[in-house]
Order: structure tokens, then C-alpha cells, then sequence
């Protein structure tokens, strides 16, 4: 039991359910058989090129490749005639990659005026439920923008990992992360800050709740009554578009946990942090994964060449 336990920290419960998920659909849904071949998995492939997008089909393949290495057996994935199928439909079955609306600044901004209002009117009416559930939230939006927190991370952060510098902020431990390929932990300093504090907005809801240990954010029943479990990693998306709705934003749907991290990203390279300092400071490991969160200041290249536009034209040769 012991040595399963350590096998099954080794992976990122997100990644569990993803491949969990991934081989489910190629035994059960398509009929696939494990081990594979390398002849089944690129049939597997054809038969949903025009189905799934072609992160999903990669993703696919990531589970099948850790299925066969774990249980010993050759990776079918790895196949020319694999990797030929792959290529080839990606050439006729091009796809733009989905990626979250970022939360502007200005949009948190509104999304946390209506919560401070939403909690006064909680605690004016006694309503401890939507109270709790309001501070929760806060906090949850705060911490995850200012800190570009990923959803998975947010939800592992625990009571007993925050740490408070009085005037300057708190450290956050977070045991595992996925930029943590060694598992030997990261400690995040979140900013104490003059408006739209996070620090703030987290001992507000810690000490409402009193909690000494255990997941920051947790589930609320309508009595008020605070679960001892974290929130579930499927609720995040669900909980931050009721937030926009509630706060008057439009294109709530376009919104995911993701929009946290692309929002502060875009603030930050706004605000001239060079790519270095907020690859550190985020904890990405690569210029790309970088480079996928960043639109720039200016990301239709419009204010560059209007400023050419401006410029005295050439004399003729």
C-alpha cells in the first residue's frame, strides 16, 4: 500500500485523470485493445481526425505512450507510421488553438468591487453563507491573478504553507506544481499590495473561517457549514464565470482558471516586465511556454506601423 501511494504521487493527479480518461475512450469507446500496436493506434488516430483537435489527438497519444513504458512494453507511438498519420493530419486538418480570455486588470477590478459589495450585504442581512462564499472568492481571484496561479495549483494551496510578512506580503508553499519535474517544492511570494490585495483578500477569509490547516479553498453548503475537502479542480471554471456574470461582464463563457494567469501575464508585459523576470516569476520553464500567455502591448503590430505611416514619405528615387 505504502509503495503505491509514492507510485501514484509521482504523477500530477490532473495528468492521472487526463490519461484515465484518454484510455477509457481507446478501450471502451473505440474499441482498442492494450497493449497496442502501432497499426491500431494509427487507425485510432484516422478514425477521429476530424473529431478531436489535434492537442487532444497529441494528449491521446501522451497516455497511450505512458501506458505501454509503465507496464514494460514497446511505446507503439513512437511508429513512423504513427508519427506519418499524425503529420499527415495536421496538414489537412489545421486547428487554431482555444486559449482563455484573458481578465483584464480593469475587468478584476470590477469583478472584486462587486464582491466587497456582496459581502457588506451578506453580513448586513446575516447571510454567514454568502458571506463565507464571497470572501472565498475574493481570495480565490486575487491570489490566483497576482500570483498566476494555475487552477490545480490554486485548489492545493494549504492553510499551513502561508506564510505572512507583516508590510510586505506572504510566502505560499506549494509541494508540487507542474513546472516542478523534481517534486522538491516552490515557494511563491505574493505581493502585499494598495489595492486589490490578494494577502489581504486571504487572511480575510482564513480568519472569517478560522482554518490552521488543511486546503485554503473549500466547498461552502448553504447553512454555511465550510467542507473539510478542497473545492473540485471542475468547479474553478463554473465559480469564476458566475463571478463574471454576477459582476455585469460580457462573454462570461469565454472565461476559464486560465484567464487568471493570461490576465496577470498581459498586465506584466504591459507594464514593461522583461520575459526573464516573468517566466521566474510565473515558473515557466521555457521561452514557449512563455511566449503562449503573451500578446504584447501591441499584438496586431497597429501602433508600429502607424507610426511609419506618420513618417515623412520617401522622395522618389
Amino acid at each position: 500500500m505504502t509503495l503505491d501511494r509514492y507510485l501514484e504521487a509521482a504523477t500530477r493527479e490532473n495528468t492521472r485523470r487526463s490519461y484515465a480518461s484518454a484510455l477509457r475512450h481507446f478501450e471502451v469507446e473505440w474499441g482498442g485493445h492494450l497493449p497496442a500496436t502501432s497499426d491500431s493506434v494509427a487507425r485510432y488516430l484516422a478514425d477521429h481526425a476530424t473529431q478531436l483537435a489535434n492537442t487532444t489527438l497529441r494528449q491521446r497519444l501522451a497516455a497511450l505512450a505512458h501506458w505501454h513504458r509503465e507496464h514494460g512494453f514497446v511505446d507503439p507511438t513512437r511508429a513512423p507510421l504513427v508519427r506519418r498519420v499524425l503529420k499527415g493530419i495536421q496538414t489537412l486538418h489545421p486547428s487554431i488553438e482555444n486559449q482563455a480570455e484573458p481578465l483584464q486588470l480593469a475587468r478584476l477590478a470590477q469583478v472584486d468591487d462587486w464582491l466587497a459589495t456582496a459581502i457588506e450585504a451578506a453580513r448586513e442581512h446575516g447571510d454567514r453563507a454568502n458571506e463565507l462564499r464571497h470572501l472565498r472568492d475574493r481570495s480565490l481571484i486575487l491570489l490566483g491573478f497576482w500570483r498566476g496561479f494555475r487552477g490545480d495549483e490554486l485548489i492545493r494551496v494549504q492553510v499551513e504553507h502561508l506564510r505572512l510578512i507583516p508590510g510586505e506580503g506572504m510566502t505560499c508553499f506549494l509541494p508540487r506544481s507542474k513546472g516542478d519535474r523534481q517534486a522538491l517544492g516552490t515557494t511563491y511570494k505574493v505581493p502585499a499590495l494598495s489595492q486589490l490585495c490578494p494577502v489581504t483578500a486571504t487572511c480575510s477569509w482564513v480568519d472569517a473561517v478560522g482554518l490552521t490547516q488543511g486546503p485554503v479553498f473549500r466547498g461552502i453548503d448553504r447553512w454555511g457549514r465550510v467542507n473539510a475537502t478542497p473545492l473540485h479542480p471542475n468547479s474553478l471554471i463554473p465559480l469564476l464565470r458566475r463571478l463574471l456574470i454576477a459582476a455585469g461582464l460580457p462573454n462570461a463563457g469565454d472565461y476559464s482558471s486560465h484567464s487568471l494567469r493570461r490576465g496577470f501575464a498581459g498586465w506584466a508585459n504591459a507594464n514593461g516586465w522583461d520575459v526573464k523576470a516573468l517566466m521566474e516569476y510565473v515558473g515557466w520553464r521555457d521561452m514557449h511556454s512563455a511566449m503562449r500567455y503573451l500578446d504584447g502591448g501591441d499584438p496586431f503590430a497597429r501602433q508600429r506601423i502607424e507610426v511609419g505611416l506618420q513618417s515623412p514619405a520617401l522622395p522618389p528615387p
